[in-house]
């Protein structure tokens, strides 16, 4: 139990048209452009990313409703790479973000994964700010070229 009444818990492929729905609320937020088609093929083929053994996927929900994400993917042996981390707006600096983070890096720990990289948007910086509290480290940056919303990466990574 997280904030007294919300908890991280693990998600199916049932829970993607949820978290599908809670992006397009932050990408709203940002004024981004969203086609879930293009912007979250990976939940669309949720399976194939983040079932047994290939990954995880964890949620916070407020009764019915998904408010918090995460997902875990093996790249190889020793990398995982996480994805989705996003929270509703109202529920940012109550320690959730890192409660979805530090799911991700037990199941690295529990699957052996010695090392996890991520890709996010450069104009998420509360988000850079709890990667870089939790021991991660920028490694970089990309263009998406082909991106409607002009979007630019930073790289980050830490040893688990």
């Amino acid at each position: 139990m997280i904030d007294g009444q919300l908890m991280v818990t693990a998600a199916a492929a049932a829970d993607a048209a949820g978290v599908i729905a809670l992006i397009g609320r932050v990408f709203a937020e940002y004024g981004f452009v969203y086609d879930p088609a293009v912007e979250v093929a990976d939940l669309v083929r949720f399976g194939a990313h983040y079932e047994a053994p290939r990954g995880a996927f964890f949620v916070v929900r407020s009764g019915g409703l998904i408010v918090g994400s995460v997902g875990v993917e093996r790249l190889d042996a020793d990398t995982a790479e996480l994805h989705r981390l996003y929270l509703d707006a109202e529920l940012r600096g109550r320690r959730l973000g890192r409660a979805l983070v530090e799911v991700v890096l037990d199941w690295c720990r529990a699957h052996e994964i010695r090392r996890i990289i991520l890709w996010s948007d450069t104009r998420f910086d509360r988000a850079h700010r709890l990667y870089a509290r939790m021991g991660f480290v920028q490694t970089g940056e990309r263009d998406l070229p082909d991106d409607v919303n002009g979007t630019r990466e930073y790289g980050f990574a830490r040893i688990v």
